[in-house]
């Protein structure tokens, strides 16, 4: 076996491990939380030792903000591919919207993303590592405004200010007791407030 080959293999494996250490670390988050997880929790489901686990975390928060980081990209990749896609930015908008409505309905991003994160990471810095749904609210605003579909206005305070609208709207859903209805009210809102930003 050549020194290359030998390499790509150790990679490979180093690579698996990280990704079932993330995707047992989701499952437990999820259905437990944070607080109730261990580490050795983690590393039996995952199917490696402890030791490898913290090969690749320094310890329970490092591994927590790996699965924040793996939940919140994949579930918005879900609505990059609609407000990143060709239509007319209207359109886009509100399917872009709905599904991130959708996405607030999910479990793993319920708990892990919008109940746990502000928690265990801290308002600010859990705010701060939100730069890719944001940069997704912030493409759809210059949209908006470049397509004259709405007023020119301050791209960047227009953006933050639907942002935390949407931020909001998930945390209602999040703790609503119906949350298909709730989801439903929230769309319903942020449709009329956009709306109400349209051009005649």
């Amino acid at each position: 076996m050549s020194v290359v080959t030998a390499r790509s293999r150790r990679l490979d494996y180093s690579e698996s491990t990280r990704k079932a250490l993330v995707g047992s670390a989701i499952e437990l988050f999820t259905a437990q939380g944070y607080a109730a997880t261990s580490l050795d929790a983690v590393a039996r489901r995952a199917l490696v030792t402890k030791g490898a686990l913290y090969h690749h975390f320094s310890g329970k928060q490092a591994l927590f903000e790996a699965a924040v980081d793996a939940v919140e990209t994949v579930s918005m990749k879900r609505v990059a591919d609609i407000v990143s896609g060709p239509g007319e930015p209207w359109d886009l908008a509100m399917r872009g919207i709905r599904a991130f409505v959708e996405v607030c309905l999910d479990p793993s991003f319920q708990r892990i993303v919008i109940h746990e994160a502000p928690v265990v990471m801290g308002w600010e810095r859990w705010q701060d590592g939100k730069h890719y749904s944001y940069g997704l609210v912030r493409l759809t605003i210059e949209r908006l405004i470049e397509s004259g579909l709405i007023a020119p206005l301050p791209v960047e305070v227009a953006a933050r200010m639907l942002f935390g609208t949407l931020s909001a709207g998930a945390m209602i859903i999040a703790g609503a007791a119906d949350q298909r209805k709730a989801s439903d009210q929230v769309s319903t809102v942020i449709f009329a407030l956009l709306e109400g930003m349209r051009r005649e």
